[in-house]
């Protein structure tokens, strides 16, 4: 296994400012796509929260996935699923798309879609990687989160849910994806349980005739109709086997799709593991936990399942840790940007699980301090304290964390103390860890609820990402494409990270 360096063809964001996306020379032409009734999505309106409230009752109740996902299994086996909940291609060479938490329904989703099909209009088939709706996966939201910015991609799209997914019992994601529409209403036991059966929000309604309309409108071509078995899934081919699991709202799975995810993980063809929540974020680890036991990382990092990869959505950024794990190299990689407002790349410290030199990022961290410092700036009305250019953001960054910045400013201009208090107070990591009085106050200890709604956007550079995957007899070739919203990079969009995996 070994890792290349992106194609020079189109400057990426390590190497200049423009690669970054920080100047357009002309708009991007994806608002075009979008319905005139779009309204920008925030997390700021106190209905959107209201409306995930969900994700508070699971934490304070216990997470019902477990018995709503087993509830829609056994359905989809007694309709005749297929065995082990596995799809099969016979092509010993393919391609296809990644991305992961997607549904905003707005300019930052569309945004995404003109490079999407430029990258993408020879491949497979497209996976989405957690959270295809925001904010409850409601199926009233998919014709204009799902159905129609994804129109034009000609192949089938499978996804694993996210926890947004979950937010509606998953029911809006079965119908969609699994054909299946069953009553997702979960129950609870103890003192309490009358409480969480109050607050917990049920599904929307379900149209089926408006829902066949709307899937004939926009994706009604052979070529994307697809109906996967389960909202976990394998996808099995001679050269590799791709295997999604779904982590419901915490994280975690059930004993039932433990067992089933030891099974398809078994024998020697190389695996790829798609998952809604990363297994390595931030430079820390979430091994996933398995009710009964283990995790799903055990089961990743156990060399008789010769796992190449695993890659997660919910943290809406591009991450990378090819990790050593005895003598293989095992990438974990975030893929979480493929429309949702964007988590900060600037609070992630130097890396401990990997060498920082073997890390990448997207967006950079400096990229990440400036656009969040431009947030705060209009959000507290002082961008004379927040505002930093790209370049003083990255200054600030190599002298607080040490890191050695991938995009050089080689002026030597030195870091000025309003760049050393902004890169405090927006959660910038002094050294490996050590941590002062500043950085306990802001944006890294806030709740992300509550953070998220300073850190969206609607105007380039949009920082978001997606991945294609190329798929050969004797290698696994991967590539993040950068989505800044800008006009020059929709048909050829810059290359933020290259990286090839040997099969054989």
């Amino acid at each position: 296994m070994h890792a290349e360096g992106p194609s020079p063809k189109v400057e990426n964001s390590r190497m200049s400012e423009a690669g970054a996306g920080w100047a357009c020379g002309r708009p991007g032409t994806f608002l075009r796509l979008m319905p005139e009734h779009v309204r920008a999505f925030s997390w700021r309106r106190p209905a959107v929260l209201w409306r995930s409230r969900n994700d508070v009752v699971a934490r304070l109740w216990g997470d019902p996935a477990g018995q709503l996902r087993r509830r829609a299994v056994a359905a989809l086996a007694e309709r005749g699923a297929p065995a082990s909940f596995t799809m099969h291609r016979p092509d010993r060479e393919f391609s296809f798309i990644l991305m992961g938490d997607t549904g905003e329904g707005d300019r930052s989703q569309y945004a995404v879609v003109p490079p999407l099909l430029s990258v993408g209009s020879d491949t497979d088939f497209l996976v989405v990687a957690s959270d295809v709706i925001y904010p409850t996966g409601d199926t009233g939201d998919y014709e204009d989160k799902f159905f129609r910015p994804y129109a034009g991609y000609p192949g089938p799209i499978y996804a694993v849910p996210g926890n947004h997914d979950w937010y509606d019992g998953l029911r809006g994601f079965l119908n969609v994806f699994c054909d299946l529409d069953m009553d997702c209403t979960p129950s609870w036991n103890g003192p309490f349980a009358w409480l969480a059966r109050r607050l917990w929000r049920k599904s929307g309604a379900v149209d089926p005739v408006a829902l066949a309309e709307i899937r004939a409108r926009y994706r009604g071509a052979p070529s994307q109709r697809a109906v996967q078995p389960a909202p976990y899934w394998a996808i099995d081919t001679p050269t590799l086997r791709i295997i999604g699991i779904d982590t419901g709202i915490r994280g975690g799975i059930d004993d039932e799709q433990g067992r089933w995810l030891r099974g398809v993980s078994a024998g020697p063809k190389p695996k790829l593991l798609v998952t809604g929540k990363p297994l390595i974020v931030d430079d820390m680890r979430h091994p996933d936990p398995i009710e009964g036991g283990g995790t799903v990382d055990d089961i990743v990092r156990d060399p008789a399942n010769h796992y190449v990869a695993a890659i997660g959505g919910d943290i809406h950024n591009y991450e990378r840790y090819p990790v050593k794990v005895g003598d293989r190299t095992l990438q974990y990689v975030v893929s979480g940007g493929g429309g949702a407002f964007m988590h900060a790349t600037h609070i992630i410290p130097k890396t401990t699980i990997v060498d920082e030199s073997d890390f990448r990022c997207y967006p950079l961290r400096g990229d990440s301090l400036s656009r969040y410092g431009q947030l705060y700036g209009r959000w507290s009305r002082m961008p004379w304290l927040f505002n930093l250019t790209p370049k003083e953001a990255t200054a600030a960054i190599e002298k607080r964390t040490g890191i050695q910045p991938a995009r050089k400013y080689d002026d030597g201009t030195a870091v000025s103390f309003r760049a050393r208090i902004v890169a405090a107070i927006l959660g910038v990591p002094r050294g490996k860890r050590r941590m002062g009085r500043l950085q306990r106050l802001p944006v890294k200890r806030i709740p992300q609820r509550f953070r998220s709604e300073m850190a969206d956007w609607d105007t380039p550079p949009f920082f978001k990402s997606f991945l294609r995957l190329d798929v050969t007899e004797t290698e696994l070739r991967v590539r993040c494409y950068a989505v800044t919203g800008c006009g020059d990079h929709e048909t050829d969009p810059p290359i933020e990270d290259e990286f090839v995996i040997s099969l054989v």
